[in-house]
């Protein structure tokens, strides 16, 4: 019998009470049998992940589906292995929980630690790429959240067997609690899981900006993520040709349907002709398609298609690259702030104090100095993986790996004192005095 979202919701709900005072050893226990579980049904895996790789390629034979979308989904090569590492990874971080962030000393024999604890219940709604499934199932295991997934359904014959497989691995571990991952159906499941504010933590969304915007606009749950992935590199009138050629051809196509790959590249004006007679053709060969702005198709107008307005606020994931000759550093960072989506950006230069006002003054969840945009990874941050990207300003940003997925309480030692020990005439004074202690259960 299929489970409801509700009956789901409720075992995820019980599920994350038992997993917070979960062992560290318990978990990591838990993570290396899913790992093995992982590799010893490969074959599962793969069988499921083959039917939806051929039927997603009739859907992009038919204009139904792009190109990249089907890259994102297919598990073929060291896709399927490259999981079992993941989650064996995330098992060697360190634990998440029960971190003492403070201690301070309210008076004697008094003290308050602040602690690390997790979320609860975390609802992910997530695109074609079933990998991500595992990531974030790892990631909500190893922090003591329960999960409830729901993923792209051209997707749905992996994620169901992925699921299963991450459920039976569990299942019995010691300590870890049946019902700590649900996998939701359809789009009328993800519509019931939106209005469940008193049994759902937080919503993280992985898709397209309008579906984002769509969830912010239908729940009353704390939602954490990030639309689009407008990511830019610029470089600068003292960057070194041959390595931001390197950046550029690496940032646009080493995996073109990531949202942490580059859309836009601008160039100051001082460079823009030696740059653009190195990288243009470099792109072309690879066979990216380049929409330039008036002054970048003047110095390449055989290799640029004009450039409009939306190209400047578009996610392509694909082999498309907008092209802007800029007059400086300072109409770059506007550019940017104006027309990014505050996820990646970067500077090529060897202008020290340039790279620092780039890095100072582009609002985004990561700025690099001389590295591809491409970096922006939880797993390449050393995290082990990641949930997703977090574009706003609170709680967490960037690659959200274990710390994001946690919070805090407060926990008060005493020895019998009460409020009015410390008020009226028999006053005694707080000491506030900062600790170098770690709270112990």
């Amino acid at each position: 019998m299929t489970q409801s979202v509700q009956d789901m919701a409720t075992a995820a709900r019980h599920a994350a009470r038992r997993l917070a005072v979960t062992s560290t050893a318990q978990r990591n226990a838990a993570l290396e049998a899913m790992a093995m579980a992982l590799e010893a049904r490969q074959e599962e895996i793969l069988g499921a992940n083959t039917l939806d790789v051929a039927e997603a390629q009739q859907a992009v034979s038919q204009g139904r589906m792009g190109q990249p979308l089907l890259k994102r989904l297919s598990l073929a090569g060291d896709k399927c292995a490259e999981m079992g590492r993941m989650v064996t990874s995330v098992a060697a971080q360190p634990d998440p929980l029960n971190v003492t962030q403070s201690a301070t000393e309210l008076s004697t024999a008094l003290e308050l630690y602040r602690v690390t604890v997790p979320i609860g219940v975390i609802g992910v709604i997530f695109e074609s790429r079933p990998d991500a499934l595992v990531q974030i199932a790892a990631l909500g295991l190893k922090s003591g959240n329960a999960v409830l997934l729901k993923g792209g359904r051209e997707a749905a014959r992996t994620n169901q067997v992925l699921g299963q497989v991450i459920v039976d691995a569990t299942t019995g571990s010691d300590g870890i609690p049946s019902g700590w991952l649900g996998l939701l159906a359809s789009r009328e499941d993800v519509g019931v899981l939106l209005g469940m504010d008193q049994d759902v933590d937080l919503i993280i969304p992985r898709g397209s900006n309008e579906f984002v915007r769509h969830i912010l606009d239908n729940t009353r749950i704390p939602v954490m993520g990030h639309a689009d992935g407008i990511c830019h590199v610029y470089v600068d009138r003292s960057a070194q040709i041959g390595m931001a050629t390197h950046i550029i051809v690496d940032a646009k196509t080493q995996y073109v349907a990531v949202c942490n790959a580059a859309e836009t590249l601008l160039v100051h004006q001082d460079v823009a002709p030696a740059l653009l007679a190195r990288v243009v053709p470099e792109l072309r060969s690879r066979g990216v398609v380049l929409r330039g702005d008036a002054r970048a198709r003047s110095l390449a107008p055989a290799a640029m298609d004009a450039a409009t307005e939306a190209d400047w606020h578009t996610e392509y994931l694909d082999l498309i690259l907008a092209v802007k000759v800029v007059d400086d550093l300072d109409q770059a960072i506007n550019h940017i702030n104006e027309y990014g989506s505050h996820h990646t950006d970067t500077i090529v230069t060897e202008d020290r104090q340039a790279a620092e006002a780039f890095l100072r003054g582009v609002d985004s969840a990561s700025v690099m100095h001389n590295a591809s945009t491409r970096f922006a990874d939880g797993f390449r941050y050393g995290l082990g993986a990641e949930v997703g990207i977090s574009t706003s300003r609170l709680h967490s940003r960037g690659p959200v790996g274990l710390e994001g997925l946690t919070s805090y309480k407060y926990v008060l030692r005493g020895s019998g004192q009460c409020v009015g020990d410390f008020e009226g005439e028999q006053y005694r004074p707080y000491t506030h005095r900062p600790l170098r202690k770690t709270w112990t259960a």
